[in-house]
């Protein structure tokens, strides 16, 4: 690969921006999807095992071992069945995103203490009341930490999911691995990483502001 120039990196970013703009668009909505379908199984999945100690078990678990999974396998042994694209890069970001989604919504609701739940009870509220007026509002925070440690992981894999035509930044990245030694490789490589890097501390930034923002003010450190 050929020596780091700086000015030709910028002339690079200058002669691609508009390639540039499209993948980023790209890469953040492909994150943002798969954030959204994950965040919505995960937790459903979540508060249906929280206070199941058998199921709970076996489905953290289970998510467990699924995160074992190297990306580049899972994206292999999908692309026979699902193709290549959006539909295999969604689907492989949804299941690594589950885990820490599943994990901490189960934490979180179990970690509501004992004595709120029965003055719920006492009130008269009902378990699903109870649910959406007590436990989740509690949880919040950690449930969206999940959701926040998911999004850093998509980030990343979704540049993986470049491997089969999948959408973002990780295109530039593989464009420049596999054109090693010729004048604009490293140019290519440098520009998906780093964009990879910005989205990731841009993402963070912004689930500090969402979990600020919809966070009851007693709940707040």
């Amino acid at each position: 690969m050929s020596d780091f120039d700086l000015g030709g990196l910028l002339t690079f970013w200058g002669r691609r921006s508009d390639d540039i703009a499209e993948l980023v668009l790209q890469h953040v909505a492909v994150v943002v999807l798969s954030i959204a379908i994950a965040a919505v199984i995960g937790i459903a999945i979540g508060i249906a095992v929280w206070n199941r100690p058998v199921s709970r078990s076996v489905t953290i678990a289970a998510a467990g071992v699924a995160l074992t999974i190297p990306s580049l396998a899972l994206l292999a042994l999908l692309t026979p069945v699902l193709g290549l694209g959006w539909t295999p890069t969604v689907f492989s970001l949804v299941f690594y995103s589950l885990l820490p989604i599943v994990r901490n919504t189960v934490v979180g609701l179990r970690e509501v203490p004992p004595a709120i739940m029965e003055s719920a009870k006492g009130m008269g509220m009902s378990p699903a009341r109870i649910l959406l007026s007590v436990q989740l509002p509690i949880a919040w925070p950690i449930i969206l930490t999940g959701v926040r440690v998911a999004a850093q992981l998509t980030v990343g894999i979704a540049a993986i999911a470049a491997y089969v035509a999948g959408p973002g930044l990780g295109q530039f990245i593989f464009m420049g691995l596999s054109s090693l030694g010729s004048r604009n490789a490293l140019n290519f490589a440098l520009t998906g990483t780093l964009g990879v890097i910005v989205l990731a501390l841009l993402l963070d930034a912004a689930f500090v502001f969402i979990t600020r923002v919809t966070t009851s003010r007693g709940l707040r450190v």
